[in-house]
């Protein structure tokens, strides 16, 4: 068991206000969502109290060993890139703000750790999972319900929170685009390929089939429900995938709507597309956060590289 770590001292009256002001530039300018505004918070308070001379004046020594008492204490190394990262933004801010002259983040290193490669299905596993759900699409309408809803996870590479609740008039079919709000409420269009824009319409002509009748609020969303939100839930798109999986011959467990997200970013890198375009698509705010595919799809990378550098070709003798 991880050694206990000691509750950190609160900040003195400044050190709670930069906060406060920091956490509202962040909402206002940035449009950091509850969530992120509830963690930058209790990052900076967990620091606060380590400063000799306040939270203004901590130093670079500090946050050093900061870092090092949360190594110590067991804490893991993401959780400890997730602090840092949140104090560089705030002394950014400070900066910014000419309340310091220096960053005392800088020259810092990020806590590195194993980062696990996410869970992918293979493009072979892709089109199973597709081939099953065209099956379901001429047998009824919920098949057409879920062909279209594996369409857009994959050919739009959506989080289940984007896709649970989206609107109806996010969807442009004219134009090939669904309008996504994703983290922090910040919007991105999302090209369909053909078989998704041609599942979408589908599903449409059905879709009055969903509709509950005493419940006009669902009518805003475009995946409906008879159930309590009026939406089909996180977790019964859950459920739904985990059964098309059966029936496509694939592990259930190895199948979550985050799961063809993945497979969609993956297969994207493997297909030329550069991380920029992905980190784009996917909505993620950090190319970081989108590097992660290069590793997944390695042995791509590998073959590229083979058949364009030319060092690597066999040299005559």
């Amino acid at each position: 068991m991880s050694p206990r770590r000691k509750q950190p001292r609160m900040p003195e009256k400044r050190g709670a206000a930069l906060i406060e002001a920091f956490l509202e530039m962040m909402s206002a300018e940035r449009g950091a969502g509850a969530n992120t505004l509830a963690a930058y918070r209790h990052d900076l308070l967990d620091f606060a109290g380590h400063p000799k001379n306040g939270l203004a004046g901590a130093s670079r020594d500090e946050v050093k060993a900061y870092l090092r008492g949360l190594s110590a204490s067991g804490i893991a190394a993401s959780s400890q890139a997730r602090r840092l990262s949140a104090l560089r933004q705030f002394y950014g801010f400070l900066f910014a703000e000419e309340m310091r002259s220096d960053n005392p983040t800088d020259a810092v290193d990020s806590p590195r750790g194993s980062r696990p490669l996410p869970k992918i299905l293979s493009a072979a596993d892709m089109e199973a999972m597709l081939a099953a759900a065209g099956e379901e699409a001429q047998k009824s309408d919920e098949g057409k319900r879920l062909l279209a809803i594996v369409e857009m996870l994959y050919a739009a590479g959506l989080r289940v929170s984007e896709l649970a609740g989206m609107p109806l008039a996010r969807i442009r079919g004219k134009e090939g685009f669904v309008l996504v709000e994703g983290k922090g409420g910040k919007e991105r269009l999302a090209p369909l390929n053909p078989g998704a824009k041609a599942a979408i319409a589908a599903y449409l002509d059905v879709r009055a089939e969903f509709l509950p009748k005493n419940s006009p609020g669902a009518a805003r969303y475009l995946f409906c429900s008879r159930g309590r939100h009026g939406f089909l839930t996180r977790q019964r798109l859950h459920q739904l995938l985990k059964g098309l999986a059966l029936k496509a011959g694939l592990d259930p467990a190895k199948v979550s709507p985050h799961v063809l997200r993945h497979a969609f970013a993956t297969h994207m890198v493997e297909g030329g597309a550069d991380l920029r375009s992905v980190q784009t698509l996917l909505g993620h705010a950090d190319i970081a956060t989108t590097e992660i595919y290069t590793h997944v799809a390695k042995d791509h990378l590998k073959r590229v590289m083979q058949k364009a550098h030319p060092l690597a070709k066999p040299r005559k003798s």
